[in-house]
């Protein structure tokens, strides 16, 4: 273009930097309002997991009309969000066909009074026009890339937030080894970095290989963040703990978890059948295992009754089942693994009377050799351990065998008995 006209070429490139603006003004609208809407389906997305989740909830409180008010409000807001994107998309390529067709126009102009004066021929506007569509094509094309690319940036941003996470609980020696289950804690603080509560002040206590701990408390008192440190989902703030005379924090976390059996004292199942939740906590097991696991856990003759047994699909986070048979379900699920250490936090509270003495007489079984914590707030719970631990506000109050806290005739005296008593009159 300039070889053959110079000042038609300098006249006709003139909207082409207006254009690079355009596109540049315009993509960052796009990439504005894509990350509104990403968040905003985010958003939705919540609700409406959280609705179907807790339908029971709502239905027994009533506020299904509520619920219903809030979806439509959120998708409003979608709605709304999205029609601000499309407005901006809708108007980017009229902008670059009118800044394209003016350079067009400025050729037929500029150019047609030139071929008047006879400078140049009519061939040479139409080799302009040529050129012209050959050069604002791809700046139009680039601009649409650039569209896609960033809205799909913004996707990608959401996702980057948790890839780029780090955790803190890493590995010091990346320790591998078979675990005996020697378990020591040692003037162990610690405090929860979120809401700084100071849970655990000064633990210290050593559970013996092939032993058990039972460790009882009210809400609050810290059992279930000792149950955390042991399975290292947090580390402590001060003090250290100690397996088979390794410090925690040296060992592989793979190799350390895959050799604890964990029922926590929240359960979660997945929306799956029954045998593959029970085989959730091992490698390749057999049908007789899973068998013999739900045997273990008082819960065959519940799956039983059930018209596709063990094939049973469960609903989100195990909806389908009661408390105490999703609890005795975790339960199954972890000594199905052969641990060699198991730790059961609260894992009979929702269980009858009845159940759990079932339950403890095969725990006491399952239990033999092997090192074993027992955490619960129910005297009944912590009887079969061979020391226990009574701990209130963080700290250890009362320690000994059951019957040498009873001679103590302290807090868990006072707790055996008013718990007999009750159990008594139901």
């Amino acid at each position: 273009m300039l070889f053959v006209d110079a000042k038609l070429t300098l006249l006709t490139i003139i909207p082409l930097p207006i254009l690079a603006a355009t596109i540049y003004v315009v993509n960052n609208l796009i990439d504005k309002r894509s990350d509104l809407i990403q968040k905003q389906v985010s958003a939705l997305s919540t609700f409406i997991q959280e609705a179907f989740s807790g339908i029971r909830v709502i239905k027994a409180f009533g506020r299904q009309n509520d619920s219903a008010r809030t979806f439509e409000k959120a998708t409003h807001e979608y709605l709304k969000r999205s029609m601000k994107l499309t407005i901006v998309n809708s108007l980017f390529f009229p902008a670059i066909l009118l800044l394209t067709g003016i350079s067009t126009v400025v050729v037929v102009y500029v150019g047609g009074n030139d071929v008047i004066n006879g400078t140049i021929t009519y061939g040479t506007i139409v080799a302009f026009i040529f050129y012209l569509n050959r050069l604002t094509w791809p700046v139009a094309s680039l601009g649409y890339v650039t569209s896609m690319i960033l809205r799909a940036e913004a996707s990608q941003r959401r996702i980057n937030e948790f890839l780029k996470t780090k955790t803190d609980i890493i590995s010091g020696k990346n320790i591998q080894k078979v675990l005996k289950g020697h378990i020591v804690f040692s003037n162990v603080h610690f405090t929860y970095p979120d809401s700084g509560i100071h849970a655990l002040k000064n633990i210290s206590f050593e559970i013996k290989e092939g032993s058990s701990l039972a460790i009882l408390g009210s809400t609050g008192s810290g059992k279930s963040t000792i149950a955390n440190l042991l399975c290292r989902l947090y580390d402590t703030t001060k003090g250290e703990i100690k397996i088979d005379g390794t410090d925690i924090k040296d060992f592989n976390i793979g190799n350390l978890r895959g050799q604890i059996g964990y029922v926590p004292q929240d359960v979660f199942l997945f929306s799956d059948t029954i045998k593959n939740n029970i085989a959730f906590g091992g490698i390749k097991l057999s049908e007789e295992e899973i068998l013999r696991a739900s045997k273990e856990a008082d819960l065959y003759d519940n799956i039983k009754d059930f018209p596709d047994k063990f094939e049973t699909i469960l609903g989100e986070r195990g909806i389908t089942l009661s408390g105490g048979q999703k609890q005795r379900l975790s339960i199954a699920r972890a000594i199905i693994r052969e641990p060699k250490i198991l730790i059961l936090d609260d894992c009979l509270s929702a269980v009858d009377t009845k159940t759990e003495n079932i339950i403890l007489e095969n725990l006491k079984r399952i239990m033999k050799d092997r090192t074993s914590v027992v955490i619960s707030h129910r005297v009944s719970s912590v009887k079969l351990a061979d020391y226990i631990l009574v701990l209130e506000d963080g700290e250890v109050i009362e320690r000994g065998t059951h019957e040498e806290l009873m001679k103590l005739g302290k807090t868990y005296k006072e707790l055996y008995q008013k718990q007999l008593t009750e159990e008594q009159k139901v």
